[in-house]
């Protein structure tokens, strides 16, 4: 895979998982407000920042294998100011819980994404 090619998949993965969110959101407004309600509470400024915050939801989503969630805390970590190494440090504490899956996940989705998300910003 080309980095052009991995590149749509990210930001096709994005995408798709907005127009999920949409989609539900409509069929299911209250549940859906609620859980919005509740996930932006929880990614709030508190005791932790809000980068570290996104720093601890990548390692679940890596450790889960939920690559739409990788993709999502990935772009999150990059907003919040967390720093290349900042992630891959994230990357390894997970790696070093989840063992070789969580490796995988990172050494390629991650890794892709960031790349991706860095180009977009210039």
């Amino acid at each position: 895979m080309n980095q052009q090619e991995s590149e749509g998949i990210i930001e096709s993965a994005l995408h798709e998982y907005k127009a999920g969110i949409g989609i539900f959101s409509e069929k299911m407004p209250g549940i859906a407000a609620k859980y919005n309600e509740f996930t932006q509470e929880c990614f709030k400024k508190g005791a932790l920042s809000e980068k570290e915050k996104q720093l601890i939801a990548l390692g679940i989503s890596i450790s889960s294998q939920d690559e739409y969630c990788i993709i999502y805390h990935v772009k999150g970590c990059l907003d919040g100011g967390a720093t290349e190494e900042e992630i891959l440090e994230a990357v390894g504490v997970t790696a070093a819980f989840g063992g070789g899956a969580a490796m995988s996940q990172s050494v390629t989705l991650v890794l892709q994404a960031m790349e991706e998300f860095k180009q977009m910003k210039h």
